[in-house]
Parts: structure tokens; sequence; C-alpha cells
């Protein structure tokens, strides 16, 4: 599995959280995380460019 880290601020708490990113489950996903200090559910967005770098951002569920 090829993996990185990335970072989100959640939308409720404003803490940041590092996660790992998958590089090899495709270059666009979605998927809803519990927030590890509040447990505010995140959508978190992953999207990853040409460089295989990836990028997060974070919706309030």
């Amino acid at each position: 599995m090829n993996e990185e880290v990335a970072s989100y601020t959640c939308a409720s708490c404003g803490e940041q959280i590092v996660v790992p990113v998958d590089l090899s489950a495709g270059s666009e996903k979605e998927y809803v995380e519990a927030c590890p200090i509040c447990s505010h559910p995140n959508v978190i967005h992953v999207e990853v460019d040409n460089h295989g770098e990836p990028r997060l951002w974070v919706t309030g569920d």
C-alpha cells in the first residue's frame, strides 16, 4: 500500500488532525471520520494531484 499522511482541521473544534492517506485508492475519495478530539463527524475529501501529492479538506456532516 502506498500511504502518506495529511492533515485537516476539524470543522467543529478547530483541532488539526493528521490522518493516513492511501494513494493507491484512486485520485479522489470522500469519507466520514469522527474527530478523535471532539467526536464530531467530518466529511473528509481527498484529491491526489498528478505528482502524487494529497490535498485534504473537510466539510461538516
